[in-house]
């Protein structure tokens, strides 16, 4: 199993392209623990008070929400709030 690289939040802070792909890398793995856990890094990453101003939801409540099992129109505003929109397509399998 490949090591985990170290989180470099700095990396993500304002580019919305790296964002994106740090979270598809995260989906891809179709692993609620691991997606809850990235959206929550770009959560850091971003800043919770700014995250927190653009979608309307409390700090208190963000930071709870990722801690454990966020409701999904929690990650729809949050993913909105950084600028990331979520698309769907059919999988490799097909």
């Amino acid at each position: 199993m490949p090591k985990a690289r170290p989180f470099d939040a700095a990396k993500y802070r304002d580019d919305p392209r790296e964002i994106a792909k740090y979270l598809n890398d995260a989906l891809s793995t179709a692993d609620p623990v691991h997606i809850t856990k990235a959206i929550g890094d770009m959560l850091l990453a971003q800043g919770v008070a700014r995250v927190s101003q653009k979608s309307g939801i409390e700090r208190t409540s963000l930071y709870r929400s990722f801690r454990g099992n966020p409701k999904i129109e929690t990650v729809i505003n949050v993913l909105t709030a950084l600028d990331i929109q979520l698309t769907a397509k059919p999988s490799a399998r097909l």
